[in-house]
């Protein structure tokens, strides 16, 4: 029975550490990007994996009661509220940015090149 426990132990602990790991590369990402909804998306998708990772090495260490029921729903939650939330945030970012030909050029259906927003119809 020992032996299980320590092999709960550690596989939780790999999975707390690579969710700290994604966190670290995630810090990166943001300092490193210049255009903001570049660095929204390395946030986005580390907080997202990095708190996912987090709390599964917690549900492994727990074992497997009530509290690790509360944890996995904490998953689902943050798994449909993020990407979401991050969405509507970079939506407004491109519906009130002023200098979008910096960033981004935006393509019709019919394969014209248009160089921003207010050349658009």
């Amino acid at each position: 029975m020992a032996a299980i426990e320590w092999i709960r132990f550690l596989a939780g602990a790999a999975l707390l550490i690579s969710g700290l790991a994604i966190f670290i590369i995630e810090m990166v990402g943001v300092f490193r990007f210049h255009y903001v909804l570049n660095r929204m998306h390395a946030a986005a998708m580390g907080d997202t994996l990095g708190i996912g990772f987090c709390l599964l090495g917690l549900i492994l260490m727990n074992g497997f009661t009530f509290t690790s029921l509360k944890l996995l729903l904490v998953i689902v939650f943050l798994w449909f509220s993020s990407p979401v939330s991050s969405h509507l945030i970079a939506r407004l970012e491109v519906t009130t940015n002023e200098d979008e030909e910096a960033h981004y050029r935006i393509l019709s259906l019919d394969g014209e090149e248009e160089s921003g927003a207010k050349e658009s119809k």
